[in-house]
């Protein structure tokens, strides 16, 4: 394991102690979870951009899209538990 040097203003040195005190965990184990947590964040996002920008690709390349409307219905019958056909993609008018 290696060894980073941060160096933090003492008011949120201060806050971080209490955080850590209040999630019952050291100083440098709330510090560790934090920078886990926003690490992994980043990397959902990051994927998500990603996938939307590759589907964004594939709208203007074959400009096959599905209606809000049925993907709003499509949506709400799958959480509401109900089976439901996945709508058909069409291609859009330019």
């Amino acid at each position: 394991m290696s060894t980073t040097t941060i160096r933090l203003e003492e008011q949120l040195k201060a806050r971080i102690a209490q955080a850590a005190a209040r999630a019952g965990k050291s100083p440098h184990a709330f510090i560790l979870d934090a920078l886990a947590n926003t690490v992994e964040h980043d990397e959902i996002d990051a994927e998500m951009h990603r996938i939307a920008e590759e589907r964004w690709a594939k709208v203007q390349r074959t400009g096959a899209t599905v209606p809000w409307s049925e993907a709003k219905a499509y949506i709400q019958a799958r959480a509401a538990g109900q089976k439901a056909a996945r709508p058909s993609t069409r291609k859009t008018q330019r």
